[in-house]
């Protein structure tokens, strides 16, 4: 398929809302919010942070120059730049790793819209936390809704990326990030003016060192690598669309930003909430859907505050959901040349079928192992602690030894229209080559220890 007959971005705004977009998501308002809880908050938070910083930026550096030097998919792309070789790996891992993400991540999202549809029962919202643990077991270990729920889900973002790149995932990026933002920066607020949310700040933001270990390191690498959408090749086929004259650098920062802040602003949506009503913030997953809506039903409007965060939720979701479905589309559309339709049929076909068994190991299938974990907690363990550092160390090993110094350099600076200070140039292809394949190394030996 040639370059001209590719979809792509329309605006640099479009791309930004679309990179964010892909960031931004349940890894930030599911998953952080307990992560931090589960692991020391501010002590979490700062090592999540300098992954952030050190390792994932130089990474989303690299992924970008990937897709938009060869403006193919995740495996086209390596294709191109090293055919019949071992880095095709890369590739295969991407798309691996989009399908095992989806379907555990389609499942959650199916939750979310369950629990808008309860919170407009007067019913729903209850201080009894044993009554909404009862209800969220009951609907999960059912064999029915939750496979409803996770194909809805998936089927909306299925027709989301059947638009195409442009019609499709810029056009409701523009839309649902701004939205998004908007509703968390509300519900923060109204989290922060809560009597006793002062503890959660604390908990946030007042470190104790003493919390981190290397379990700790791992899970703010998964997380990192998980919310920033690396490893996973949403950033090669996102950037397969950037336009050439776009400021890769620019997009980068702004897009690990975003998320990060994001991140933040969602923590501070969730935990002074949950200090305020004297809650332990290490709940688990389960913080989302049992603890914070015994929260609500103890605030003034809780209902309405309950379909707004279950809501964002639905939004947050989406955004990464139509990401990842994309790298499975591009591969299948220029790899096996199928129309865009039938990609997009193929991939809800594939992704439903495990996703539904992932959605059923929370009943009928909880006994059925795959190396001692449930299908959910396989694609969930796997993927983010696996699949997702091991694309990213591969990534940065074959930009940073594999491709020309000139080519990486022409990206960055978007064919030497865009100005780059040679020191500054220097230091992320030193972080490329050295200090980021050794970072990840060690985390990923430890996991394994």
């Amino acid at each position: 398929m040639s370059t001209n007959q590719r979809d792509g971005f329309g605006s640099r705004f479009g791309v930004l809302v679309a990179v964010a977009g892909s960031a931004v998501g349940l890894g930030n308002l599911w998953r952080f919010p307990y992560m931090v809880g589960n692991n020391g908050g501010a002590a979490f938070i700062i090592l999540y942070l300098a992954f952030v910083i050190v390792l994932c930026l130089p990474i989303m550096f690299s992924e970008f120059i990937i897709g938009r030097r060869t403006q193919s998919n995740a495996f086209g792309a390596i294709k191109k730049l090293a055919p019949r070789s071992g880095w095709l790996t890369i590739g295969v891992i991407s798309v691996v790793a989009s399908v095992a993400i989806m379907s555990f991540y389609s499942v959650v999202g199916g939750w979310t819209l369950d629990y808008i549809i309860k919170s407009f029962s007067p019913s729903f919202l209850t201080s009894d936390s044993s009554s909404l643990a009862g209800q969220f077991s009951g609907y999960t270990s059912s064999s029915v809704m939750p496979v409803v729920t996770h194909l809805l889900f998936l089927a909306i973002s299925a027709l989301i990326v059947v638009a195409g790149v442009k019609n499709g995932i810029e056009r409701y990026s523009k839309i649902l990030m701004p939205v998004l933002f908007f509703l968390v920066l509300l519900l923060a607020i109204r989290s922060l003016t809560l009597d006793g949310a002062g503890a959660g700040v604390e908990f946030l933001f007042k470190p104790d060192f003493s919390k981190i270990t290397g379990k700790t390191a791992l899970a703010a690498l998964g997380q990192a690598f998980f919310s920033l959408s690396l490893g996973m090749g949403c950033i090669i086929t996102y950037g397969s669309y950037v336009n050439k004259k776009e400021n890769l650098f620019k997009i980068s920062f702004m897009s690990a930003f975003a998320d990060t802040g994001f991140a933040i602003l969602a923590g501070l949506a969730v935990v002074p909430a949950v200090f305020a009503f004297g809650i332990s913030p290490s709940e688990g997953p389960s913080l989302v859907f049992i603890t914070l809506p015994q929260v609500f039903a103890q605030l003034p409007f809780g209902q309405i505050i309950s379909i707004a965060f279950f809501f964002i939720l639905l939004i947050a979701a989406l955004t990464s959901a139509i990401s990842l479905l994309e790298v499975i589309v591009a591969f299948c559309t220029e790899e096996l040349k199928w129309s865009r339709k039938g990609a997009v049929i193929a991939t809800f076909l594939l992704i439903g079928f495990f996703g539904s068994l992932s959605s059923l190991s929370q009943g009928i299938l909880a006994d059925v192992k795959v190396f001692g974990k449930t299908f959910f907690d396989f694609f969930d363990y796997t993927s983010s602690n696996i699949m997702l550092p091991v694309g990213g160390l591969l990534v940065v090993l074959f930009v940073g030894w594999k491709m020309k110094v000139s080519d990486v350099r022409d990206e960055l600076t978007s064919g030497a229209t865009i100005s780059l200070k040679g020191w500054i140039f220097n230091s992320i292809l030193f972080i490329i080559k050295f200090v980021a394949p050794i970072a990840i190394l060690i985390v990923l030996i430890n996991s394994l220890l």
